[in-house]
């Protein structure tokens, strides 16, 4: 671990914005906070693992009041410097968000790019619904966005999927499917001089996710393959899974 931030610290905090992925693209970001506000309504929206706001910001402009938990200090810095993005416009409270908790109810929490996998056990996980479901007012809505584990692009003996591969940076991920711990890995080549960054993840089933959602009292309501809801198929790479609170 970097820091107290976490593995998210100063340095993957000063390139977090790149826009070099499918996750930047506008078209993308719009359909993302269009499908988080309708679901927000009237209500307040809850971010975990806000970051440098990539969604929490259009989500704010779009009307919906959003306070985010985030663990790393460098990723908030940023928000921070963002216009929209300070202390009287966005909420932050600094903590892990499995067990953190903020003030007030809210309609909407939601969890974004994979992030559920940011926790590395299923314990973790399971807390981080009873977690969401206690900020929840009654028929609010708890959205994952995650990806499907990529097991079929394994061979027999083969641990590593790669899924950048450019002349001076190359990324692949590491999967133990003995106890779905995974890792993504990234080597970077500057002026003749390597560096190397590993993320550890744990990878999590859809039928995982809605018995985790059971456990904390909410029924999955809808599944999709993408935020423009396309339907979700044995063939889906992710899935956005909305759970909902009993009134």
């Amino acid at each position: 671990m970097e820091n107290d931030d976490g593995y998210f610290g100063e340095q993957a905090a000063a390139t977090y914005d790149e826009p070099d992925g499918e996750m930047f693209r506008p078209a993308v970001v719009d359909a993302t906070a269009d499908f988080l506000a309708g679901l927000a309504g009237d209500g307040r929206a809850l971010e975990l693992g806000i970051g440098t706001g990539r969604i929490a910001l259009p989500l704010a402009a779009r009307g919906v009041p959003v306070h985010g938990i985030d663990m790393s200090r460098a990723m908030v810095r940023r928000l921070r410097a963002k216009p929209g993005g300070g202390a009287d416009d966005i909420g932050v409270t600094i903590g892990d968000f499995a067990t953190t908790r903020a003030d007030g109810e809210f309609s909407l929490a939601y969890l974004v790019f994979n992030t559920i996998m940011n926790l590395t056990s299923q314990d973790a996980q399971v807390e981080c619904f009873r977690n969401v479901a206690a900020h929840l007012a009654p028929s609010g809505c708890f959205v994952i966005e995650v990806v499907v584990p990529e097991l079929r692009k394994l061979p027999p003996g083969q641990t590593a999927v790669p899924f950048r591969m450019t002349p001076t940076r190359w990324a692949y991920d590491l999967y133990d499917v003995a106890t779905q711990a995974m890792s993504s890995n990234y080597i970077e080549v500057q002026d003749g001089r390597g560096s190397f960054r590993s993320i550890p993840f744990r990878y999590v089933w859809p039928a995982e996710l809605d018995l985790m959602a059971r456990i904390a009292g909410l029924r999955l309501r809808e599944r999709w393959e993408d935020w423009g809801r396309e339907p979700f198929t044995n063939e889906s790479g992710r899935h956005v899974s909305v759970w909902e609170k009993p009134a």
